[in-house]
Order: C-alpha cells, then sequence, then structure tokens
C-alpha cells in the first residue's frame, strides 16, 4: 500500500510524494513513477502498487504539491504553469533518495505516463544515476539534449496519438541509434493514454497489457541485482 514521504529534491528543498514498498525483506531495484497531468491521483498510486508487487521500491513525486484534478482544463492548466526544471530537481532527488534508500539495491529507473512520459525523456538525458527509463506516450516540446542519455530507454506510444505523436518517436529513435545509444519502442494500435484503466474511453486492455509486461521485464534485466549502475553514487550539481 502506497504511503506518503518526504525527501529533498536535489538541490535539498522539500518535496513529497508516495511510496510503496514490495513484500520480500531483500534489497530491491528502484522506480521513480512519473505522473501524469491529472496530478498524483488514485490511479497512480494503484501503478505503485504493482510495481511494489512486481518486486520494486517505487515513489512517486508529488510534482503537483498536493493538487489532483479529474477535470481535462484544469489538468491542462496545472502542466502548463508546471515548473519543467523545478520538476526534474524534485525527480531527481527522488532517483538519489531511492538510490540510497536501505531497501533499495542500488539501481534505479524511471516510468512516466503522458506529461510524466515527456519528464522521464528528460530525466534521461539529466540524470546520470538513472539506470533505465521507459517513457510512456509523452515527449519533451522543449529543447533536450539527448546526447546525454546513458540508460537504456524503452518507449511506448500510440498508433492514434495526435499529442505524442508516434512518429517523433520514431525520429527520436534514429537519432538516438544512430549514436549508439539503446531506445526500444513499441507502437500500440490504441489511444493516448491507453494504459489508465480509470478511463474507459481510452483504456485497451490488450495494449496495456502486453505494455506493462514488456516494462516490468524491460527494468527487471536493467535494475536487477546482476546490473548494478556504474553512474556515479553522488549526484554532481552541475548535471542539470
Amino acid at each position: 500500500m502506497a504511503q506518503q514521504i518526504s525527501f529533498p529534491a536535489i538541490d535539498g528543498a522539500p518535496a513529497s510524494g508516495q511510496i510503496a514498498l514490495p513484500g520480500q525483506e531483500d534489497r530491491a531495484p528502484a522506480v521513480v513513477l512519473i505522473h501524469e497531468w491529472w496530478g498524483l491521483t488514485d490511479h497512480l498510486r494503484s501503478v505503485l502498487d504493482r510495481l511494489a508487487g512486481a518486486g520494486f521500491v517505487a515513489l512517486a513525486p508529488d510534482l503537483y504539491h498536493g493538487k489532483s484534478t479529474r477535470e481535462p482544463t484544469e489538468a491542462s492548466q496545472m502542466m502548463n504553469a508546471l515548473d519543467w526544471e523545478r520538476a526534474l530537481l524534485e525527480i531527481s532527488g527522488a532517483v538519489y533518495f531511492l538510490a540510497d534508500h536501505e531497501r533499495v539495491n542500488g539501481n534505479v529507473g524511471a516510468v512516466g505516463f503522458s506529461m510524466g512520459g515527456a519528464l522521464c525523456f528528460s530525466a534521461a538525458a539529466t540524470i546520470p544515476r538513472l539506470a533505465a527509463a521507459v517513457p510512456f506516450y509523452g515527449i519533451p516540446s522543449r529543447a533536450t539534449d539527448y546526447t546525454r542519455v546513458k540508460a537504456p530507454l524503452l518507449a511506448h506510444f500510440a498508433a492514434r496519438d495526435t499529442w505524442a505523436k508516434p512518429a517523433l518517436a520514431m525520429a527520436l529513435q534514429r537519432e538516438l541509434t544512430a549514436r549508439g545509444q539503446p531506445m526500444e519502442l513499441h507502437v500500440y494500435e490504441a489511444d493516448h493514454a491507453f494504459m489508465n484503466d480509470t478511463r474507459p474511453e481510452v483504456h485497451h486492455p490488450a495494449a496495456a497489457r502486453l505494455a506493462w509486461e514488456r516494462t516490468i521485464d524491460f527494468l527487471r534485466k536493467h535494475l536487477g541485482t546482476e546490473a548494478r549502475s556504474s553512474a556515479p553514487a553522488h549526484f554532481p550539481m552541475n548535471a542539470l
């Protein structure tokens, strides 16, 4: 069951979120879960619990600081008002908090949905401690230095998405592949937010199940105890 937690952003400012722990007592890999434009909702807490059930220590930073909504207009306003750099500082803090957590094996990945998917790409380009990143149907609209991506990427996009267009993901995959940076990309015959089982108008159970299985396998491959991160143990303050 996910619980409230406080932790420092990478610049020392206070941050908070929800954390869920796996049942076993051994050290486990960890995942930072980055929320959609709705905020840290009950749906995101259920995803945290699913990650914990799969054997991960999972932490979702609350980038809206206590706010969430079910209204698209309000969600759009909150997303557009989000301080992107502040959000990355809090995500970075979550990564390094987990890396030092007593229940964690030292390996930390990130998973993000929609707005969180875009932030997941940005995190992969700015946080050297990440050992894997899995963005779902989101890509940054702002300039991003993808030459700095060190972690392997697994990206999930929807064929009928008019916001996070698959063509953008395909172009990024070609760019990264040309530099020898691994990015696995899957495009599903589904709509944007097909993973969100609280939205029956877009939820696609078959695509969601396959994307989740691929995600868990990918995270276990890159975050398991046999694949300890070679990134620096402490965050270099000039990385953002």
